[in-house]
């Protein structure tokens, strides 16, 4: 699967400080420290609808990351997948009367025009489930044969699931109790009431091929994998057995990346499977989370069709910090096409003030777990200095300019 075109990202003199983020299996931020090759794996999108807010959030801050580690001199190996088969989808299509391949190609193709509206940096490797099926079927299978999975006691239906305790470090990413988990397994795809788990919890490796189903052949049998197993083997083959970092959203933190690396260190026996655990926070609209289930969702691509400049959905975006549950209004994207404004008249003056410390100032920032807050207002205030004629440095329009490109992803 091809991703979407690539971004020009400026070179900018110097560097700052090393990347601290927050580790959701600590609970602290701390600095990364990935070699000369940083690894990088996004969970992506099911593409039963189109890209909304919330996954532009998430997708914007994993871009910094990569971003700033790039400034720093890091060469960014980043993967990140598609879920282009499983429940949501089907029934999706089914609901709609529509062709599910045909649903997860035309969405697959709009989150690419998103994406690359948004000028987020693609991955090096964009990896869908289906043309991934034979990998994801080996590596359950290997687990299967390791004694880490095992299949259900149903003669019709004897589907292979991961047994949890399996790794010998189950629950350290989340760091949940195990009612939490069973009621998170329940509300988020899973299957806890299941007759014949060892565990409520234990998660669906492959599931054996239903009539009207999709399947593939495989010598697991006939079927489709589970949804957590397809980013752990996607992950593995490309990155290898430990990774710089495992990111997505907040609502990813179980059973999702629980078990992703659960499934990975039980093979590999490395823990952990990822240095950082990385989070964001959900966007809400009218003070809920903003989800395909609610349908209370704003597109990225309908904002675009009203000709939203997508720098302004970026800017607004990243107004708020990316651990931080958030809303979505009209005044915040107001606010951010004014400072786009602001900062787009301030760059075509011909000087303003010497440019040194704000640069410095934008990469301290974004150095303390993306503190994107902190980060505008030090090119606010420059923009707000050169704007009064408060500065006589001709260069330094320029070195904003390809800062703000360079570390925020915004074109002025």
């Amino acid at each position: 699967m091809q991703p979407w075109a690539p971004v020009d990202v400026p070179r900018l003199e110097g560097s700052g400080p090393p990347l601290r983020l927050h580790d959701t299996s600590t609970g602290r931020v701390r600095p990364t420290a990935p070699g000369p090759e940083a690894t990088m794996y996004v969970c992506g999108i099911t593409p039963y609808d189109a890209t909304h807010l919330g996954h532009a959030a998430t997708y914007l801050a994993f871009d910094l990351v990569n971003r700033y580690w790039r400034d720093l001199g890091h060469d960014v190996h980043y993967v990140q997948n598609v879920t282009d088969i499983d429940d949501p989808l089907l029934e999706r299509a089914a609901r709609d009367q529509d062709d599910w391949v045909v649903l997860g190609m035309r969405e697959t193709a709009l989150f690419r025009e998103d994406m690359e509206a948004l000028r987020v940096v693609p991955p090096r490797h964009y990896i869908g489930a289906v043309e991934a099926m034979g990998e994801i079927a080996e590596f359950v299978g290997k687990l299967l044969a390791g004694g880490s999975a095992y299949r259900i006691d149903d003669p019709e239906f004897p589907d292979v699931y991961f047994d949890s305790t399996a790794s010998g470090h189950f629950g350290y990413e989340s760091n949940y109790d195990e009612q939490t988990m069973i009621a998170l397994s329940r509300e988020r795809g899973g299957d806890p009431d299941r007759p014949g788990k060892r565990h409520p919890a234990d998660a669906l490796l492959w599931r054996m091929a239903r009539e009207g189903e999709p399947s593939w052949e495989s010598d697991l049998g006939a079927g489709r994998p589970g949804w957590h197993v397809e980013c752990a083997a996607i992950a593995l083959n490309r990155l290898g057995d430990q990774i710089d970092l495992n990111g997505g959203g907040s609502d990813l933190i179980f059973p999702h990346h629980e078990f992703g690396a659960a499934h990975a260190e039980a093979h590999t026996g490395v823990h952990p499977f990822a240095r950082h655990y990385v989070h964001t926070g959900m966007i809400g609209l009218d003070g809920e989370k903003m989800s395909k289930s609610r349908g209370n969702l704003v597109f990225v691509s309908k904002l675009r069709a009203d000709d939203v400049d997508p720098n302004a959905v970026r800017l607004a975006l990243l107004s708020g910090h990316y651990r931080t549950d958030r809303a979505w209004t009209d005044d915040l994207l107001e606010a951010a096409q004014q400072r786009l404004a602001r900062w787009r008249e301030a760059v075509t003056l011909d000087a303003g003030p010497d440019a040194t410390e704000t640069v410095a100032n934008l990469r301290a920032h974004l150095a303390d777990d993306l503190d994107t807050p902190r980060a505008l207002a030090a090119v606010d205030a420059w923009a707000g200095a050169a704007l009064e004629r408060r500065g006589t440095d001709a260069a330094a329009p320029a070195t904003i300019r390809t800062a703000v490109d360079a570390l925020l992803g915004v074109k002025l």
